[in-house]
């Protein structure tokens, strides 16, 4: 995946969304909707809810036609939860993905893409995209623009709606309470940060990673790397193999790969449930947790382990999980 400075992406995209005739036909012309990241670290401090709310107008005011607000972490939690949220989002002809990303030092970027209709939900390239110091300056110039714009878009909804929907929820059947079997015979891929391939491009757009830089993910991967390797080197005895580009399932099992370390990051409660465990107190599991997993290509299972060991520190969430792995 490309990281791409935030400024310079929004006046590459700017330049080109309006060279092209303003706003793309697919926000004007069906229905959208709206993933919306908000730092707790940007003051006022505001819920997701309440951004929606404010933002909910202008884009009624420049054509928009949006159906459903959603917080973008529930979403991207996982690529099986996105999975689920994109059949739903298809089977409601959903044309377009409006991403409104609100950062720690309050300035805000909103994108507009097309919705793919798969698991990515946007594409990597031709996003509209523009940027603001304030939620109250984005508002004002989405007005300003909806004075030139002609919509498609009729009888839309006058207030925001938040859908309860489970549809992400449905694939926690795939995640198994055990662990793998033959972890001796294959190696495992561990993937970098960067290295989600498509699937990572939505959580691009989370508050702390729009907008970082080729290097900043390179300095990161690094860094990962080495605490990755301290960790396997002491808690794992068998094949391991780093993924620094996003590679295919064929070219995996082709290279003898057939296992993959996934890592999840969100609210407890919400990967508990995602994953088909019980929630005692969910209103207590709000902390920001990692958690591992390990998914078998060939069968596409996904193996938790069998026992939770989850922890905002991804060094004692990973150390936990391998030594799990030894649990029968």
């Amino acid at each position: 995946m490309k990281y791409v400075p935030a400024l310079l992406l929004i006046f590459l995209n700017f330049f080109y969304s309006y060279g092209q005739g303003g706003l793309p036909d697919y926000f004007l012309d069906g229905k959208s909707v709206v993933l919306v990241s908000a730092s707790p670290q940007a003051r006022p401090s505001m819920e997701w809810q309440e951004i929606s709310e404010l933002l909910h107008a202008g884009l009624l005011s420049i054509g928009g036609d949006p159906v459903g607000y959603y917080e973008l972490e529930d979403i991207a939690l996982s690529p099986e939860v996105q999975a689920g949220y994109a059949s739903a989002f298809s089977k409601r002809l959903i044309r377009s993905i409006v991403l409104l990303t609100r950062k720690s030092n309050g300035q805000v970027a909103l994108h507009i893409a097309p919705f793919t209709g798969n698991t990515s939900m946007v594409p990597s390239s031709g996003i509209w995209a523009m940027e603001s110091d304030n939620l109250e300056d984005l508002g004002n110039s989405l007005h300003t623009m909806g004075q030139q714009v002609k919509s498609k878009n009729f009888l839309v909804l006058e207030i925001p709606e938040f859908p309860n929907s489970e549809a992400g929820i449905e694939s926690s059947r795939r995640f198994l309470a055990r662990n793998p079997l033959n972890l001796d015979a294959f190696k495992l891929g561990i993937p970098l940060s960067g290295a989600a391939g498509d699937a990572g491009l939505l959580m691009s757009f989370r508050y702390d990673l729009l907008g970082k830089s080729d290097q900043a993910v390179k300095t990161e991967q690094e860094a990962e790397k080495s605490g990755l390797e301290q960790l396997f080197k002491e808690l794992y005895p068998y094949g391991i193999e780093f993924l620094t580009n996003p590679r295919g399932d064929a070219e995996l099992v082709r290279d003898r790969i057939q296992f993959v370390l996934m890592r999840l990051e969100g609210k407890e409660g919400d990967l508990m449930e995602s994953m088909g465990l019980p929630v005692d107190n969910p209103e207590e599991k709000t902390r920001i947790v990692v958690k591992y997993y390990i998914r078998l290509i060939v069968r596409d299972e996904l193996y938790i382990g069998p026992e939770w060991d989850a922890d905002p520190d991804w060094r004692k969430a990973l150390s936990g999980f391998l030594n799990n792995l030894q649990k029968k």
